[in-house]
């Protein structure tokens, strides 16, 4: 019985020739642009978080004025002035003790208050939100801003 040969794993090629290896993967070039796209990406991405971070703590600050504004306008309801009223404690003011003051403008008259939301000094919310500054609103609802905004980009 005769056994049946396999060809060489060489078979069809010259005795000196060698395999030619394909080569995987990506180059040194392919990877750096790879990675100035991403740090481009996330510069980008970075400063739109911080732009709306400062908006939204923006934000909390008008509401808590307007909840000052209330307790303002309860505390009216009660005495019929406003002379000795004060901002209590609320928990808005504590959460954002960090980043703003919310606090009376003045002493109230028998008519009349303001109150302001100002940015800390020192703050982020201070340095970066030049566009808007301290936030304020009185006894009969006009809201105002000190910053190079409207009052409309504020509130």
């Amino acid at each position: 019985m005769q056994t049946k040969r396999h060809a060489p794993a060489f078979a069809g090629r010259s005795p000196g020739a060698t395999r030619r290896v394909v080569a995987r993967g990506f180059t040194l070039l392919e990877l750096m642009i790879v990675l100035l796209i991403i740090g481009i990406l996330a510069g980008i991405s970075y400063a739109s978080y911080q732009n709306n971070v400062i908006e939204s703590r923006r934000k909390a600050g008008a509401s808590c004025l307007i909840e000052a504004a209330q307790f303002m306008e309860r505390y009216y309801t009660t005495t019929l002035t406003y002379v000795g009223g004060n901002v209590p404690a609320l928990s808005c003011r504590n959460e954002l003790a960090q980043f703003y003051t919310i606090a009376l403008n003045g002493v109230p008259t028998a008519t009349t208050y303001t109150l302001n939301a100002t940015p800390n000094p020192g703050s982020q919310q201070a340095i970066k939100d030049t566009k808007c500054g301290t936030l304020g609103i009185n006894q009969a609802g006009i809201k105002s801003e000190s910053g190079t905004g409207t009052v409309a980009d504020c509130w």
